[in-house]
């Protein structure tokens, strides 16, 4: 059973609504992460500390109504500390599972390049089957599983990049920025006479939805239909970042799919039952920003990432 797209609008409208009540701006943000929580995907977020990216993502979860976890990365986490595992019971003279954070609906994994390559691999599996083995035996997560995982790029002591085929499995690199100065006035004022931790429920943000709801607006996507040369587009601007110059290594088949599933959403979202150019255009930078890497020379010169997908962009011929 899916719902209708003007149900899906009003439903995105409400939460948008219960986020705005605790989040000033960021509505580019908000965006992004309604689109990707529609198309199923995961969400990477960057940016300095204190412009709430933490605080945001526990809103969202709020308001979605979906059981929430949180994951605190730091260098001496280990696999076990966010898969679980079977602990041997002396009572029972059995093992028993002891699940970790990782099983819950939505994960916030916090200031994850804080944590060694071999603890972030153990989201792998997670992010891409919503799934979780442990012992050799499988366990199912919620179909709705989704990471929304935050970073910090001013420090390099103590961190530890995240590999290839992690990053490859985010749909959207996000960048949360200073807000203006009208903006952070009004956080000033919102905030400033809080004391102690801000929660979510502090600011009135209730659930508008559950784990139902959202799975019947994942199945309107059904409704969207995508064009043949909206497809060989999308196709034509993924090959385009194998191919150029200042482009040490490209995206793969996967992001095209991704990009292909997020415009849909967006069209969705749009009260749309179509996709059109902009839709991809809109999120090709979001898409791409951390599934490629700068040429040694494109370094050297200073080429800007986003300027060159942008450039990509505008130069792959689109559909009328």
């Amino acid at each position: 059973m899916s719902m209708t797209l003007a149900e899906l609008q009003e439903l995105a409208g409400s939460i948008r609504g219960e986020v705005a009540k605790a989040i000033v701006g960021q509505e580019e943000t908000v965006e992004h992460l309604l689109i990707a929580l529609v198309s199923q995907g995961h969400v990477l977020l960057e940016g300095p500390p204190g412009t709430a990216k933490t605080f945001l993502a526990q809103c969202f979860a709020t308001a979605l109504g979906l059981d929430y976890g949180r994951i605190q990365f730091t260098p001496d986490l280990l696999p076990g500390d966010i898969l679980g595992s079977n602990l041997f019971n002396f009572q029972t003279s059995a093992f028993t599972l002891t699940r970790g954070p990782i099983f819950c609906e939505l994960l916030l994994a916090d200031e994850i390049n804080r944590t060694p390559p071999k603890t972030q691999a153990a989201l792998l599996e997670a992010m891409q089957e919503r799934r979780v083995t442990l012992d050799g035996e499988t366990h199912p997560l919620p179909g709705h599983f989704t990471v929304v995982a935050t970073q910090n790029p001013i420090e390099n002591q103590g961190v530890y990049p995240l590999p290839e085929a992690q990053l490859d499995r985010f749909l959207f690199k996000l960048l949360v920025g200073y807000p203006d100065e009208t903006e952070e006035a009004a956080i000033v004022t919102r905030f400033a006479d809080k004391g102690g931790p801000v929660r979510a429920a502090d600011y009135g943000i209730v659930p508008v939805t559950g784990t139902d709801k959202l799975g019947e607006a994942a199945a309107a996507l059904d409704d969207v239909t995508m064009a043949q040369e909206i497809t060989d587009y999308i196709v034509r601007l993924i090959r385009s970042t194998r191919e150029h110059g200042d482009l040490a290594s490209g995206a793969s088949p996967r992001a095209a799919v991704l990009l292909a599933r997020a415009a849909r959403a967006r069209a969705a979202l749009a009260g749309r039952d179509y996709v059109i150019p902009d839709d991809v255009k809109a999120l090709a930078i979001s898409v791409l920003r951390h599934r490629l890497l700068l040429s040694p020379a494109a370094e050297i010169e200073g080429r800007d990432m986003e300027e060159l997908i942008a450039e990509l962009v505008e130069t792959t011929e689109a559909p009328r």
